[in-house]
């Protein structure tokens, strides 16, 4: 059974055993895909359960089912007769509403005319909690083909209810209510602008810190800059602090804008050197003055500010900062050269065996223009099983870069790596591998070269079967010559690679 199936389970075993517990105690009534996978899986396995299921004669009959969980098995039931019977009992039953509101969505016409009928009835009465619980599945079915009804009927509800009721779902653990509650909230005037920046400064949404930012910054009346800046600027979360770097400028804050040039974040950064060349300064003398002071005092955002806004003549302040002790200084230092474009091998080979994660990831990265030339020897040294991860990923993806054959090689030796993610990217590589100078490259190894490829591609076999290891022969003995030709020893081979 699909685990998505676990809720119509548990509901039907209610059923089936007669059991009076409430639905919430055997789903998350906060979580609206449990109700969606509770009607889906009781629709979707209805044969199975067909002796559980209500029938035809409860219909006649005129009784509401027992308890909530047959209640809401009727609800789920594929035959659209029996949905519309239990409509009336679920509708009076606020735990089973969410049930209700999917109903609104019914490709049967009379079932979702109920539906909508009783939903807005029984949405004028609901408490803070059930209309939390109809709103987060109303915002998930409102993507089907009726679903624009409920989801119109929720807003609609949500604008009229007072501001206690609205204000309760602003705390709701389903992202797409909080940010619908916000948003109304907001439209209602309902928080002061230094509350809205507190929101914005502390919400780990970044819808809704996007929201309350800008409304911050709307409503912020003369005088009052500081109570909204203050929090924006002293967030953690770099899309508010660069929305309030931003508002420094409107302000005529301008000089607090170059504390933000050193930012760790990329985005504060730019945003500082917006403002700052919008009110007539240039943000470059302040990055070359902050990396060529004391090493203690630069920072990996002054390092990564003047890569980002420097010329080539600025590697001379970037090359002693390879050296810094500080792995994140390092680090940039080295995007800031790529940056730069002054990211010569001679400079960053030694830093491929650095401590550091971060500073062996740039370096891999900017050595990839210059791969070829790097020796084959010392790469391959550094892919051996008994080195850090950070550095294999590093060697693998400069060989990666290497000629030809070096790459399939490369791709080939790991297919049994034990480190899975370099395991999953060779055996995703090999087959994609098809250069046109394969034949040719191929041709100008040694004899012991060409036999240690040629084990390596017969080993691959009961990883990459068959048809996959002559597609990479074709290539290597026919397919690859650039000129369309094929060597005279292989003429009777293939025409075309296997496919």
């Amino acid at each position: 059974m699909n685990k998505h199936d676990e809720p119509a389970r548990k509901a039907v075993d209610a059923v089936r055993q007669g059991s009076a517990a409430s639905l919430e105690t055997l789903l998350d009534a906060g979580d609206a895909e449990h109700w969606i996978a509770l009607d889906l899986g009781i629709r979707r396995r209805s044969w199975c359960w067909s002796d559980t299921l209500p029938s035809m004669a409860w219909v006649r009959a005129g009784e509401p089912p027992a308890n909530e969980s047959s209640l809401a098995v009727a609800l789920c039931h594929p035959d659209g007769r029996i949905q519309q019977a239990a409509l009336v009992s679920g509708a009076a039953v606020p735990a089973l509403l969410p049930l209700v509101a999917v109903r609104c969505a019914d490709w049967v016409v009379p079932v979702r005319a109920q539906a909508r009928e009783l939903l807005r009835a029984a949405l004028a009465e609901a408490g803070p909690a059930t209309l939390a619980n109809v709103t987060a599945v109303v915002l998930r079915t409102a993507r089907r083909r009726h679903g624009e009804y409920a989801q119109e009927l929720v807003v609609e509800t949500l604008r009229r209810a007072d501001d206690e009721l609205t204000d309760a779902l602003l705390g709701s653990r389903d992202r797409a209510t909080r940010r619908l509650a916000h948003r109304i909230a907001i439209g209602r005037d309902r928080f002061s602008p230094a509350r809205l920046a507190h929101l914005a400064a502390t919400d780990d949404d970044v819808v809704v810190q996007d929201m309350c930012a800008d409304a911050a910054l709307a409503r912020v009346g003369d005088g009052r800059h500081d109570e909204v800046l203050r929090p924006l600027l002293g967030s953690r979360h770099s899309r508010v602090r660069a929305a309030g770097v931003t508002a420094l400028g409107r302000t005529g804050r301008v000089e607090e804008a170059t504390a933000f040039l050193v930012d760790r974040s990329g985005v504060v950064r730019a945003c500082a050197r917006w403002v700052l060349r919008r009110n007539g300064q240039d943000p470059l003398p302040h990055y070359r003055k902050a990396c060529a002071g004391p090493a203690a005092a630069v920072s990996p955002g002054a390092v990564a500010g003047l890569g980002e806004c420097g010329t080539r003549a600025d590697a001379d302040l970037l090359r002693p900062l390879l050296a810094h002790p500080n792995g994140p200084v390092r680090a940039r230092a080295v995007g800031g050269l790529r940056t730069l474009g002054a990211a010569e091998p001679a400079w960053l080979r030694p830093l491929l065996d650095d401590p550091s994660t971060s500073v062996v990831r740039e370096v891999s990265v900017a050595l990839v223009p210059y791969a070829a030339e790097l020796p084959e020897a010392w790469l391959w040294e550094r892919l051996a099983v008994d080195r850090p991860r950070h550095a294999r990923t590093a060697a693998y993806r400069l060989l990666s870069g290497h000629r030809s054959t070096v790459r399939l090689r490369c791709h080939l030796s790991l297919l049994d790596d034990p480190e899975p993610g370099l395991r999953g990217r060779a055996r995703a590589a090999v087959p994609r591998w098809d250069p046109a100078d394969a034949a040719s490259v191929y041709a100008a190894l040694s004899t012991g070269e060409r036999t240690h490829l040629d084990t390596l591609i017969d080993r691959a076999e009961p990883v990459l079967g068959g048809r996959a290891v002559e597609r990479l022969r074709w290539y290597l003995r026919a397919g690859g010559r650039a000129d369309g030709a094929q060597p005279a020893v292989v003429q009777q081979d293939v025409a075309a690679p296997p496919r």
